[in-house]
């Protein structure tokens, strides 16, 4: 298996502490209902952070006491960050969801996950992109 090796232009930390001071919503690609699992963690530091966040997951009917969503297309409100915690070739159909929802701002693809393919259609398409990179660190490193 070759690692796919970022080579989209990322925003540097005055761009990230950006992204966090003008995102408010966040759907989280993938948000698993378990406790145990990172994308539970990373969700719930989020939303104890005082961000609306929207579970996007197969199963369930509430996480973390919201509403989940099966889509991104489902959310009836405004998303300004799209947090994917899936494998990296969900990208390519999750940006193409994004750019139907036409209200994000900015597609996050975690820690471990990277789609140059993906990051390049949403720069394409006037989105800030990044990607291997975790929001709950990231947020804690810049904005505590």
């Amino acid at each position: 298996m070759e690692c796919d090796i970022s080579n989209i232009s990322m925003p540097g930390d005055a761009g990230i502490k950006d992204i966090f001071s003008m995102c408010k919503s966040i759907a989280i690609i993938g948000l698993s209902p378990d406790p145990t699992k990172d994308s539970h963690k990373v969700a719930r530091y989020l939303q104890e952070c005082g961000f609306k966040i929207y579970p996007i997951y197969p199963k369930e009917e509430m996480i973390l006491g919201e509403t989940v969503y099966r889509t991104l297309l489902e959310i009836p409100d405004k998303v300004d960050m799209v947090n994917m915690f899936r494998k990296p070739e969900i990208a390519d159909s999750l940006i193409e969801e994004v750019l139907k929802k036409g209200d994000v701002k900015v597609f996050w693809l975690q820690l471990g996950i990277v789609n140059n393919q993906a990051c390049a259609k949403a720069h394409e398409n006037g989105l800030i992109a990044v990607q291997n990179r975790c929001t709950k660190v990231e947020y804690e490193r810049l904005m505590k």
